[in-house]
């Protein structure tokens, strides 16, 4: 019964938020409690909750300061040069930044800590992401996969783990994935490279059909660059600042000069047949649906040139310190959740001497803030009933008795393929403190060694990355604004993907035995 329950309550859990029925915060704590009590928790349900929440608060209080420093270097023009400098190198073609995007996570993923890679990834792209019109929910998708991918690291945790449930060397299991590493990532650029071209085609089309609406200043845009008037479709997509405009949540006009509009100058739509032009239209479609996630006094407060939060004579001072602050991280020598709060601290001060000032700057983020550790402390709910209830042990034993003994040549594919889904819904330490010892045991019966049992147990990293129970995952969609729903729809089969290649070669080069 406690099976048939836990894995009940993630599928509606997921079903709910992918299909926007619940918010993550209300599903959260909803469906948890009711399958809770349907498992027998009754009064007792409180204490799983609360003993779960203890070990989220420092979590929370990292999140919260965290959006609040990082809110705050943006609003007082911290990252503006670089946006500057990364649309130099990058130019305004969207495929190139989206794939920027997912280099700029994997190398800063390279430090082992998910928080501090969203963190710096959404500071540095998300204002470009804006000021060009694309959807942040590319941004997350991108950023979550490159980080799944490049969480096999030996310091990163999940390979750190199995090595010592198993008692191996992290070299051991890690080195021999390499390939599989690389492998990883030329998927997820290869990903990052047809979303861009998507947000292309999209900025494109929005650029034409804003035109049609209006066609006299198209028109002279067009004859001045040789082409065709609006109702034609040899068009540049001129026009497509407004679209961009809207799609960053504005009222629909970026003005001229601006990045959106600078984007739509590479654009050119080309004549059509009557089925591409209803393919164009899905397209649009769907890709205006994720730009929905994009909240409009985001793109408002943190995008305005002439924003009265703007710090220039504070520069390097602001710069010294966010240096400081990300060495003080890696060096992991404070809480990472104090070394927030002094930042953040100093920086209310330095940045904004007036008490007014100070109380307006933190209010001002009000809303990721609630946002991110309302998710956290509704999180505790589903962990606390998982583990409270006993669902989460239950459903380890039953996959581990069901699999036959037939299959035992083939369990360390077995423990690939099961990662997968596990490491989602539970978290990195269950699974490899509580169901990897329990696999290894059986496949060692078949004279599979525990190196190999614990290679094929990181290969469904990419997708728990993803998972709600993972805090790291609930920033990067707090700091975008997007609706985990949202990212969830674009990112689990892609990562399911990238998992599935993982394992594939790892099998090919035969460093997971199959058969």
């Amino acid at each position: 019964m406690l099976v048939i329950l836990g894995f009940a309550m993630i599928a509606v859990f997921m079903a709910l938020i992918m299909t926007k029925k619940l918010t993550p915060v209300v599903a959260l704590i909803v469906v948890p409690t009711i399958f809770g009590l349907f498992a027998g928790a009754g009064l007792g349900i409180g204490d799983m909750v609360m003993d779960s929440m203890k070990s989220l608060t420092s979590t929370a209080a990292l999140l919260m300061f965290a959006i609040v420093f990082f809110g705050m270097m943006i609003d007082v023009g911290l990252f503006d040069p670089l946006v500057k400098l990364i649309l130099r190198t990058l130019g305004n073609d969207p495929a190139k930044v989206v794939v920027g995007t997912a280099v700029l996570a994997a190398v800063v993923s390279l430090d082992g800590d998910g928080s501090t890679t969203f963190i710096l990834t959404t500071a540095a792209m998300l204002p470009i992401y804006l000021r060009l019109g694309l959807s942040p929910v590319v941004l997350t998708c991108v950023a979550g996969l490159a980080n799944g991918t490049m969480n096999i690291l030996p310091w990163g945790g999940p390979t750190a783990r199995a090595a010592a449930a198993l008692k191996v060397s992290p070299s051991e299991v890690f080195v021999p994935m390499i390939p599989s590493l690389i492998a990883g990532m030329i998927v997820i650029f290869f990903f990052a490279w047809h979303l861009g071209i998507r947000e292309r085609r999209r900025l494109a089309l929005a650029g034409r059909l804003w035109a049609g609406d209006a066609p006299s200043a198209a028109d002279a845009t067009a004859k001045h660059d040789g082409g065709t008037p609006s109702g034609g479709t040899g068009t540049k997509a001129r026009a497509g600042r407004a679209a961009a405009g809207q799609a960053a949540g504005g009222s629909g006009a970026a003005g001229a000069g601006s990045p959106a509009g600078s984007a739509a100058l590479l654009l050119e739509v080309k004549p059509r047949s009557a089925a591409q032009e209803r393919f164009d239209q899905q397209v649009l479609a769907v890709a205006n649906d994720d730009a929905e996630s994009v909240n409009a006094s985001l793109a408002d407060s943190q995008l305005d040139p002439n924003r009265d939060t703007l710090r220039p004579k504070l520069f390097w001072f602001n710069l010294v310190l966010t240096v400081t602050l990300m060495v003080v991280l890696v060096m992991d020598v404070l809480p990472l959740p104090y070394v927030f709060m002094i930042g953040s601290a100093i920086a209310l001060v330095v940045n904004f001497p007036k008490v007014k000032d100070q109380a307006k700057a933190l209010v001002s983020h009000a809303g990721s803030i609630v946002a991110v550790v309302s998710m956290v402390m509704a999180a505790a709910v589903l962990t606390g009933v998982l583990s409270g209830t006993g669902m989460v042990d239950a459903m380890a034993a039953w996959l581990v008795s069901v699999i036959p003994t037939s299959m035992g040549p083939y369990m360390a594919v077995i423990t690939g393929l099961l990662s997968i889904p596990m490491t989602f819904f539970m978290s990195n330490d269950a699974f490899y403190f509580g169901v990897l010892p329990v696999l290894s045991e059986t496949a060692a019966h078949f004279g599979i060694d525990p190196a190999a049992m614990a290679r094929a147990s990181i290969a469904g990293q990419p997708v728990h990355m993803q998972s709600p129970l993972v805090p790291a995952i609930l920033l990067l969609v707090s700091l975008s604004r997007v609706d985990l729903g949202d990212h969830h729809k674009k990112v689990l089969w892609r990562a399911l993907v990238v998992s599935l290649v993982m394992l594939a070669v790892a099998i090919g080069i035969g460093v997971i035995p199959f058969g």
